[in-house]
C-alpha cells in the first residue's frame, strides 16, 4: 500500500520539522474525510494476536508497542496511528497554555545513525484545546497515555500547579498520565528530578486521581539517581516508570548541536543500560516502560526480556516507515515461538527470574 522508501525521499528532502508537519496534515485529514482509508491500512498493518494481548491500566492492549510522546503533540493523528498498528499511543507533551515552542531550526535528521535531535521546547497548542479534541472521541478502544508538563514561563516554585491543572483536566481523558520532568529543552525541568518535587508532585497527583500515573525519567542520571528518583515517585503513588528521555550526551553523534536532546538508534545502549539498572529493582513491582533507541524486533524483545511491560520508538518510526510496527510484532512472534513461550506475559522480566 505504501511505497515509504519513495515517501522518505520526498520527506527528506524537506527539513525534518515540516516533514513531520506534512505527515501530520496527511494523518489528521485522511482519517477526518477518508475513514475508508483507516480500514484498508489496518488490514494491511495491524497485528492481532492473542499471544502479544496483555491487560495493564484496567485496558486490553492489543501489543506491546507504543508511540512515544512528541509524536502526536496535539492528538491529532491518533486514529492513523492506531490503524498502522500501535498497540498504544502517548499523545502530547501537553501543557496548561498553547506555547510555540523553542527558535527555529529545531529539529535536526542524522540518516546514517538513524537519530534525531530536537529542541522543540513542548510545543502544543496547550491544554484546552487538546482536551476538548480527545473529549470528541474518548474513550478510545486503543489505550492512551496523556503526557503532561510545565509551561516555559511557569517557575520551578509554581510547576506543581502546572501539573496539577494538567492532571484535574486529563484524568478523564486518558488511560495513563505520565509525568514529563526530563525533557531537556524547557529550562530547569530536569532540576525538578529532586526528592522533594516528586514526593510532593506524587502526592498531590494522587488526592486527585486514581488514574495510573507514571514518571518519565532521563537516560543523562545516574543509575544510582535514576533509582532513587524512581523510589521516590513509586513510594508517593506512582503506579510506573517510563525509562528514557532523550539525551545531552552529544558525545553519542560526531556533528551534533550543542542543546536539544537526541534520539533514535545512538542511544540504545545508553537507554538499555539504566534501564536493565531500573528493571532489575523493580520488575515485579510497578508497570515500566522502555523507549530509547528500539528500532527492530530484537531489541524490542531484549527490552521485554530484561522487564518491559510495553516500549515505545519514535525515531526509527521515521526512518523505518509504516512497515516497521508490523515487523517488530510478528519478530517479537517468532522470538516467543522460537524460544517456547505461549504468551508474552511469559516473556516479560524473564531475564530477571
Amino acid at each position: 500500500m505504501f511505497d515509504y522508501a519513495m515517501m522518505k525521499k520526498i520527506l527528506f528532502n524537506l527539513s525534518p520539522e515540516n516533514a513531520h508537519n506534512v505527515a501530520e496534515f496527511f494523518f489528521h485529514n485522511s482519517a477526518k474525510f477518508a475513514p475508508f482509508i483507516l480500514a484498508k491500512i489496518a488490514e494491511e498493518f495491524f497485528v492481532l494476536d492473542k499471544r502479544l494481548e496483555q491487560n495493564l491500566f484496567g485496558k486490553t492492549f492489543f501489543n506491546p508497542i507504543g508511540i512515544g510522546a512528541g509524536f502526536d503533540k496535539n492528538a491529532t493523528m491518533l486514529k492513523m496511528l492506531t490503524a498502522l498498528g500501535f498497540g498504544y499511543i502517548e499523545y502530547g507533551t501537553v501543557t496548561p497554555e498553547p506555547q510555540s515552542g523553542n527558535p527555529k531550526p529545531r529539529l535536526f535528521r542524522f540518516i546514517e545513525e538513524e537519530s534525531l535531535q530536537n529542541a522543540m521546547g513542548f510545543n502544543n497548542e496547550g491544554m484546552r484545546k487538546i482536551a476538548k479534541r480527545v473529549e470528541s472521541f474518548y474513550p478510545y478502544a486503543t489505550p492512551l497515555g496523556a503526557n503532561i508538563g510545565k509551561n516555559k514561563t511557569t517557575s520551578s516554585d509554581e510547576a506543581l500547579h502546572d501539573y496539577e491543572k494538567l492532571i484535574k483536566r486529563f484524568k478523564f481523558l486518558c488511560d495513563y498520565l505520565v509525568i514529563n520532568i526530563s525533557s531537556p529543552n524547557t529550562p530547569g525541568l530536569r532540576d525538578l528530578q529532586n526528592e522533594k518535587f516528586i514526593a510532593d508532585l506524587f502526592i498531590m497527583a494522587k488526592s486527585i486521581t486514581s488514574k495510573p500515573i507514571l514518571l518519565k525519567i532521563a537516560p543523562d542520571l545516574t543509575i544510582k539517581d535514576a533509582l532513587h528518583v524512581s523510589a521516590t515517585a513509586l513510594e508517593n503513588g506512582a503506579d510506573g516508570i517510563v525509562a528514557t528521555n532523550t539525551t545531552i550526551d552529544y558525545s553519542l553523534l560526531s556533528h551534533a548541536k550543542d542543546f536539544g536532546g537526541i534520539s533514535g538508534k545512538v542511544l540504545k545502549e545508553k537507554s538499555f543500560i539504566l534501564f536493565e539498572a531500573l528493571a532489575k529493582e523493580f520488575y515485579g513491582k510497578t508497570s515500566l516502560i522502555s523507549v530509547g533507541g528500539i528500532d527492530c524486533a530484537e531489541e524490542a524483545y531484549r527490552r521485554i526480556k530484561a522487564g518491559a511491560n510495553l516500549v515505545q520508538i519514535y525515531s526509527a518510526f521515521i526512518f523505518k516507515g509504516p512497515t516497521l510496527l508490523k515487523d517488530i510484532n510478528k519478530g517479537i512472534i517468532e522470538y516467543m515461538e522460537k524460544d517456547g513461550f505461549n504468551h508474552i506475559s511469559e516473556v516479560i522480566g524473564c531475564d530477571r527470574r
